[in-house]
């Protein structure tokens, strides 16, 4: 494999820092959804912990460093809420002091939780690429911490914990659906796929509303966009951090869009056939198959269910709203 910012040593030592309670997730064979995607699907449920997202995996890392590194226990982050809420657990059972930048507009249950938390929250009116730069003037002005997704190797190599995971029961499957953000879980999960098992297929989804890092990945420089249109929050961003981009060029086989209603039917179907309440995000991986389906029959696909923070009302909408694909 080509050089990355990511070890698959550090990774494995990651494991025996992070709460047992993120490890180990369900992964599963999920019969009830085959017939209506045509390819055999199991699901890797990072859902179920107490965070109900992928993110704790990494924040553990940043935090055990903070909590053992003798210095300041002050931390500051970015987050459209599900990495804020992962800080805050991660920070609160180390005793850190976590601040959490949002935008206004973000999904309100994450904010609930960040403050149920007992982090301080900060919101801007502007998206989340605003929040990002609040939470580093924060960092700057207070001389504290500041975490942020993606470019920090902990967060990628938590999620990377992932990647072992799976690895321990391939060559059963041979293509890995991932939700495609800023990169953390795509590049984490994808170097440890392409080290231990290179001949599983590392397939990286985003929405057609929000199309900047794979955008990036197909011309193979940083391509920012001006705004984000999407259900999918937790990964719309718009300027792709460039480490990040050079790492998922050497780990993603393909990188691909898939449209709003694509995600609303595979959030419909990941309720009606598996019971799974997930938010957009978790859905982009089946909203793949369902947008091309010829592409993947005939496979076994895993497709990582990242996060189900989702607003209760909006979801009634989504998934009540009739949308067909």
């Amino acid at each position: 494999m080509q050089e990355t910012r990511l070890d698959t040593d550090r990774i494995r030592a990651a494991r025996r820092v992070i709460d047992p309670i993120f490890l180990d997730t369900p992964l599963y064979r999920c019969e009830a959804l085959e017939p209506g995607l045509g390819c055999a699907v199991s699901i890797k449920l990072e859902t179920a912990n107490p965070v109900r997202s992928f993110k704790a995996r990494g924040t553990e890392v940043v935090a055990s460093a903070l909590a053992d590194g003798g210095g300041s226990r002050a931390v500051v982050c970015a987050s459209a809420g599900n990495l804020g809420q992962a800080l805050a657990w991660s920070g609160r059972h180390r005793g850190l002091d976590v601040t959490v930048v949002a935008s206004r507009f973000a999904t309100v249950a994450k904010l609930d939780r960040i403050r149920a938390l007992d982090a301080r929250l900060e919101l801007v009116d502007g998206d989340h690429e605003m929040a990002r730069e609040r939470a580093a003037a924060v960092a700057r002005y207070d001389g504290i911490r500041l975490v942020e997704d993606s470019l920090d190797i902990e967060t990628c190599e938590g999620a990377a914990t992932i990647g072992l995971e799976l690895v321990a029961t391939a060559p059963s499957f041979d293509t890995v659906l991932i939700a495609l953000g800023g990169g953390a879980l795509a590049t984490g999960v994808g170097h440890v796929v392409k080290a231990l098992a290179p001949g599983v297929e590392v397939l990286c989804v985003q929405p057609l509303g929000a199309p900047a890092m794979t955008r990036s990945w197909r011309g193979r420089r940083v391509v920012t966009t001006d705004s984000t249109d999407t259900i999918a929050d937790g990964v719309a961003g718009r300027r792709p951090i460039p480490a990040v981009l050079d790492d998922l060029l050497v780990v993603a086989d393909d990188a691909v869009l898939v449209q709003e209603a694509s995600i609303i039917a595979g959030m419909r179907l990941l309720l009606d056939q598996a019971g799974l309440v997930v938010e957009p995000s978790a859905a982009l991986g089946i909203a793949a198959i369902l947008e091309d389906r010829d592409r993947f029959a005939g496979r076994h696909v895993v497709t990582i269910v990242c996060g189900s923070n989702v607003d209760v009302d909006a979801y009634r909408g989504w998934v009540g709203a009739g949308v067909r694909h």
